[in-house]
């Protein structure tokens, strides 16, 4: 199956996975990173591993529909089957979803549905809560409320900074999304 990864900012989950292809423990094809910022440090990182990418900033001038079609475009060109997003930060809007339905995979740094949006780990840390975690589900026309595939939680440790938290919850990231990506890729193969 072939697919491609967004990402906006670091890509340290991009990074993860990419390992996990090159070690064959994900049996599909990244042909390509997309990213939405010119800055982005997943450039960096897709370069390194000599991965084609794509950046495409979204303009004011493009409604959501049009930018999408654009992405799109290039989606069919690649003969992309199936998108990872990997801290990617736009919301996905009905022209890929209904290009791709149930084939948008989203990692989300909290245990739906509490916390859902961007800072997922912030939230969860300035909270009651006691327990967090990660989340990886399919991506619906919400925010985070897509149909939830896995999700792997960890107690909280009441003298841990917010950063502390932030790398426990990276790290279960690293472990088990290009897992679940590898098993969805293998149950969805044609």
């Amino acid at each position: 199956m072939r697919f491609a990864i967004f990402a906006s900012g670091n890509g340290s989950n991009f990074e993860s996975i990419v390992e996990h292809v090159k070690n064959q423990l994900i049996s599909g094809e990244l042909v390509c990173l997309f990213t939405d910022q010119e800055s982005a440090y997943v450039i960096e990182r897709a370069k390194k591993h000599y991965i084609p990418y794509y950046v495409f900033p979204k303009t004011k001038e493009l409604s959501k529909a049009e930018y999408e079609a654009h992405i799109l475009n290039f989606l069919k060109a690649e003969e992309i089957e199936l998108i990872i997003l990997a801290g990617y930060m736009r919301i996905i809007g009905s022209t890929l979803l209904k290009a791709y339905p149930n084939r948008i995979l989203n990692l989300h740094p909290s245990l739906l549905p509490n916390f859902p949006g961007k800072q997922g780990i912030y939230d969860a840390f300035h909270s009651e809560v006691m327990e967090t975690g990660i989340t990886i589900h399919l991506v619906d026309n919400g925010i985070d409320t897509g149909p939830i595939i896995f999700q792997k939680s960890l107690e909280r440790n009441e003298e841990e900074t917010l950063e502390e938290l932030e790398k426990r919850i990276h790290s279960l990231e690293y472990m088990y999304y290009p897992k679940i990506i590898a098993d969805f890729i293998r149950e969805n193969e044609k």
